[in-house]
């Protein structure tokens, strides 16, 4: 066999050898460094949301203050200490109900309650649901708590709004056999279609239910009760501090009232609740001028509240950096 032959031969032999490894293919230096300002970003995106909610939080108070938002509180002050008290159950029960969601939920550590309550300041001084922006990016900017936070996030807002429409409705019910002779047919009217709108807006979720929602179904059923129950709550300490600060009015009577300013914040449709509840209120228990005030000091109250929580949020975290 002559050695072209040889060669030949050889050329269709398979060689048992391993082929030789090669080397990953990566991207050049300059596109890996391009690429880490990015990966960083997203990293940090949570803070930075967090961080601007915060400021439009601090934006939001100074311009209720500067809009003679704490005028009320020169008015006649309740002397009592037992409406302070009641004042401030009221003012937390919102963060503090949360927090117990939540705490089933993730099991939330008490740190969690502070960003509840700026959840709550959010929602009021920026724009509605804002505060659920600043929640879940304080969540997303914790992931060894949780992992995915918005499906909890949303679920619960949602079913807030739902126990709202719930019992709206249901004091509807309750106070329209005693209220109708007190409206006119323009405002019975507009309650009417009040109520429709209510219903219409919470039976898509209640329809869909298993597209809308992530959690399971007792765990749904939990946090409703857990909103109607905070809501209840929130009414009965409103009725007592303002019993508190005028106890000539019965707390059976505060309590219908309560009772009415909940109906009132939550029905659509229904032009300057402020003053429509106002008047409702003077029509019942006469004393328009004390009752004008009690209810605007309520109000700067919450307002001092704001801002003494959101000054004292921002001292501690200053003084966290100085530790650090």
């Amino acid at each position: 066999m002559n050695g072209h032959e040889i060669a030949g031969a050889g050329a269709g032999i398979v060689s048992d050898a391993p082929a030789p490894l090669t080397a990953p293919v990566l991207p050049p230096p300059g596109e890996i460094a391009a690429l880490e300002p990015i990966e960083r970003m997203k990293r940090r995106w949570p803070m930075v949301l967090a961080a601007g909610l915060t400021l439009l939080m601090v934006a939001g108070l100074a311009r209720e203050l500067f809009g003679e938002g704490l005028a009320a509180l020169g008015a006649t002050v309740p002397e009592r200490p037992v409406f302070y008290v009641a004042f401030a159950l009221l003012y937390m029960s919102p963060p503090t109900f949360d927090w117990l969601i939540f705490r089933r939920l993730w099991g939330l550590p008490p740190a969690g309650l502070a960003a509840l309550v700026k959840k709550r300041i959010a929602n009021e001084v920026v724009f509605g649901y804002s505060g659920e922006a600043y929640f879940y990016a304080w969540a997303r900017a914790r992931l060894k708590m949780v992992t995915a936070p918005f499906g909890a996030v949303k679920d619960v807002s949602i079913l807030s709004a739902i126990a709202g429409n719930a019992i709206t409705l249901a004091m509807v019910a309750i106070a329209l056999p005693f209220g109708k002779g007190l409206l006119t047919p323009t405002q019975f009217n507009t309650l009417v279609g009040s109520v429709a709108v209510t219903i219409a807006m919470s039976l898509p979720f209640l329809i869909f239910s298993r597209r809308v929602f992530s959690l399971d179904r007792a765990t749904l059923w939990w946090i409703f009760w857990m909103h109607c129950t905070r809501l209840v709550f929130g009414s009965t300490m409103i009725a007592l501090a303002w019993h508190f600060a005028m106890p000539e009015v019965s707390v059976g009577m505060w309590l219908f009232l309560a009772a009415g300013r909940l109906l009132v914040s939550r029905l659509p449709l229904v032009p300057n609740k402020d003053l429509l509840f106002a008047n409702f209120a003077i029509l019942l228990i006469g004393q328009g001028e004390a009752l004008s005030e009690l209810v605007a000091f309520t109000a700067a109250l919450t307002l001092l509240a704001h801002i003494v929580l959101i000054a004292g949020f921002g001292l501690q975290a200053l003084a966290a950096r100085v530790r650090a």
